[in-house]
């Protein structure tokens, strides 16, 4: 009887502990499980939240302000024609002023308070790379970072970062072999932004551009304004071209500095530097603020570029007729321009991933996805998504500001961001999807 009565008892104790331990799991599970059926941080069953750290203020607002509202308005578009797998997207994005010290404050904000699922877009070299660590350590999809640095393209180091736009090394080696082929033997200078964005875009011309032609190398700080003892460095060369990697505000000085000096280069501007609607609105504003007057469209004229976007002007593009009319919906009072492209064509990357990610995602499966790659879209060239490659676009093709639209030269090219050779891309662009969301 006693011995019955013992056995009874662990039993009933054994029970209770299963019982407990099954309930521990199950809180556990809903506290920070990232299995999918809406336990995902960031993920209920009818949203989704993800994140961004952008320069609405500072030195980088001119222009780049408008990125997160092109991608804001391509999200409500797809809200209003219901979401993505019933789940409207709640896009958070903060200001952080293009100040390190603000995008590690904001990002902590919306992993650890806001949740976010993700984190999408995230502006700018010198302000990212002081929350890359954190995003990777915390487990949070760090998706489609708004800089061409090669820094993220890092899979085993920060599996959770990727690039979407070309890497710095690409567009410079792009860039450097179109000077050695159209300016041999002329005299070229650098001026360019002093950390991995400037750096990176100066390896790749350094690859095409024999060192005996670089005569000036001169680099700038994000903040300070007084560029001109760089600019009379470079005009001291008598360099016959001159190669910016510069946010717009440091084309715009560069251009007004050395009309001061009376000194007229061949320019070639990195693409991040040289959106026409952009740069010519900062021309216009800094000369206006100086008592004077100019010609904006005179003065941009001949700029040597490149892009990997359709140019906004091109109003046969199917992806910019789809573009403008979201733009004219949703934020007809913001100027349609290349910030703006940017900004809905990395949020249309982001709704293809997110699809990819299945019905009910998990930031693993997310991650899975833009792996996996086969994504296309508004580029010219192809991404390299891959589980061994974290960039994104392959390459750019070159064109020349006329006044104010950009004139698309030759025929897109694309490369690695090591020393292999740059081919030209022949495929044709997809046409949009005519209800304007992919399909997977």
């Amino acid at each position: 009887m006693r011995r019955s009565l013992r056995t009874a008892l662990r039993a009933r104790l054994h029970l209770r502990a299963t019982a407990a331990f099954a309930v521990l799991a199950l809180a556990l599970t809903a506290c920070g499980g990232d299995s999918g059926g809406g336990s995902a941080p960031g993920v209920t069953k009818d949203s989704i939240v993800i994140g961004s750290h952008q320069p609405l203020t500072g030195p980088a607002a001119p222009g780049y302000s408008n990125v997160s509202q092109g991608a804001k308005a391509y999200f409500d578009y797809v809200n209003d024609h219901g979401g993505v797998n019933g789940r409207k997207i709640d896009f958070r994005y903060r200001d952080d002023a293009y100040n390190p010290t603000e995008t590690v404050k904001i990002t902590k904000e919306l992993v650890l308070q806001d949740k976010i699922f993700a984190m999408l877009g995230g502006l700018g070299t010198p302000t990212h790379t002081k929350v890359v660590d954190f995003l990777n350590a915390q487990r949070v999809p760090d998706l489609f970072v708004s800089s061409g640095c090669r820094c993220w393209d890092e899979p085993k180091k920060h599996p959770q970062t990727f690039g979407w736009q070309p890497d710095y090394v690409v567009e410079g080696k792009i860039l450097g072999q179109y000077i050695k082929e159209h300016f041999a033997g002329k005299k070229v200078a650098y001026f360019y932004q002093g950390d991995d964005f400037g750096k990176d875009g100066v390896a790749g011309l350094d690859q095409f551009i024999p060192a005996d032609q670089v005569v000036s190398r001169q680099s700038y700080q994000p903040g300070g304004t007084d560029i001109s003892p760089q600019v009379a460095a470079i005009a001291g060369s008598k360099a016959d071209v001159v190669v910016l990697f510069t946010i717009p505000s440091y084309t715009a000085l560069f251009k007004l500095t050395s009309v001061k000096l009376r000194y007229n280069p061949q320019l070639v501007v990195t693409n991040v530097g040289s959106d026409p609607t952009t740069l010519g609105g900062l021309l216009d504003a800094y000369v206006k603020k100086a008592g004077g007057t100019a010609d904006v469209a005179a003065l941009m004229d001949g700029i040597i570029t490149d892009t990997y976007m359709p140019p906004t002007t091109d109003t046969s593009n199917s992806w910019i007729k789809l573009f403008r009319s979201i733009h004219d919906k949703y934020i007809p009072k913001t100027p349609f321009e290349g910030n703006v492209e940017f900004g809905m064509s990395m949020a249309y990357t982001f709704v293809q991933a997110l699809k990819a990610a299945g019905k009910d995602p998990t930031r693993e499966s997310l991650v899975k996805a833009v792996e996996k790659g086969g994504f296309t879209g508004p580029g010219l060239v192809p991404f390299r998504y891959s589980a061994d490659s974290h960039a994104g676009y392959t390459g750019v093709q070159i064109g020349t500001l006329k006044g104010s639209e950009i004139s698309m030269e030759g025929t897109p090219l694309v490369t690695d961001s090591g020393t292999g050779p740059i081919t030209e891309y022949t495929t044709a662009q997809p046409e949009a999807p005519a209800d304007g969301i992919p399909a997977s």
